[in-house]
């Protein structure tokens, strides 16, 4: 396979995944404890525990309830879920870029997240999802499968605005949950912004496998530039409309209805349970995924 994917795949190779190898490779079976079949300890039991792990004979002696800990198995299955609908086609870039949008910025962190569980020999799936067509690719191994995960993503750009919807994320996550069966580590990759309670379906997905949200925005998304009258469209809906980005009564309204939404999105992270992180399209890829395995309990 060449063209585009391979030459990505190469340029991510090179830039990122070389640098990055050392610190992920080694760890799982310290950190991602799961249902494998090593006994790791016992623990007491916690609200979002498996009851199915409960130790009733530890729990009889001890009169609280434990719980049984596993060394999940060496191999790991990861999946990739994508949002490509119509919000990742946002995205500010330097003139002259190959640009650096939203769904640039997905492109690179799923193909180098892909690569680099593949060079443990473990298995890597995905899943692209737009509001009208989803594309599952099953879990494989080796570089010619991250390859394969490349050339479909870039062959299946974000969708165009259509039919004046938002990105239905809980659906995105509900066909998450019914295609990924085995118990994995699942990273969601999105910029969260969709219509609906996605919360709710994040967290039912984080009660079986072990999920790591990437959430990717634009610095335009966070703050408004000052650039007077300007047309602006909907990335979700398709419609435009034209505002005075210099009005101060304009960048008011803007930031408030910006603090909302973070602390909204926020809050549902925390109401899911799971690990997430924020990438903006003008972060070094490098120094985000450095951070990321720098604060996560899963690659450590």
């Amino acid at each position: 396979m060449t063209g585009a994917p391979e030459r990505m795949l190469r340029r991510l190779e090179w830039r990122v995944v070389r640098r990055l190898d050392g610190r992920v490779q080694g760890s799982y079976r310290t950190v991602f404890r799961g249902t494998g079949i090593d006994f790791a300890g016992l623990r007491e039991y916690q609200a979002d525990d498996d009851v199915r792990h409960i130790d009733w004979n530890v729990t009889a002696r001890m009169d609280e309830p434990y719980v049984r800990q596993y060394l999940q198995d060496r191999e790991l299955t990861a999946w990739l879920v994508l949002d490509q609908t119509a919000s990742m086609n946002f995205g500010t870039h330097e003139e002259g870029d190959e640009g650096s949008g939203k769904a640039v910025v997905l492109a690179e962190l799923a193909v180098s997240l892909a690569r680099l569980f593949s060079l443990g020999g473990n298995r890597i799936g995905a899943l692209l999802y737009d509001n009208a067509r989803q594309r599952v690719i099953p879990p494989g191994s080796g570089r010619t499968h991250v390859l394969r995960i490349a050339n479909d993503i870039l062959a299946m750009p974000s969708a165009p605005a259509r039919d004046n919807r938002g990105t239905d994320l809980a659906a995105m996550l509900k066909v998450a949950a019914a295609t990924i069966r085995r118990r994995s580590l699942i990273f969601v990759i999105s910029d969260f912004i969709g219509e609906g309670d996605w919360s709710a379906a994040l967290g039912r997905l984080g009660q079986r496998h072990e999920v790591v949200a990437i959430r990717v925005v634009d610095p335009a998304e966070l703050i408004m530039p000052d650039l007077g009258l300007v047309l602006v469209q909907d990335a979700e809906t398709g419609e435009q409309f034209v505002v005075d980005s210099s009005d101060p009564l304009f960048q008011q309204r803007f930031q408030d209805q910006v603090q909302a939404r973070e602390a909204t999105v926020e809050a549902a992270m925390q109401a899911a349970g799971v690990s997430s992180y924020l990438v903006t399209t003008s972060d070094d890829l490098i120094e985000a995924l450095v951070e990321m395995v720098r604060q996560s309990r899963i690659v450590r």
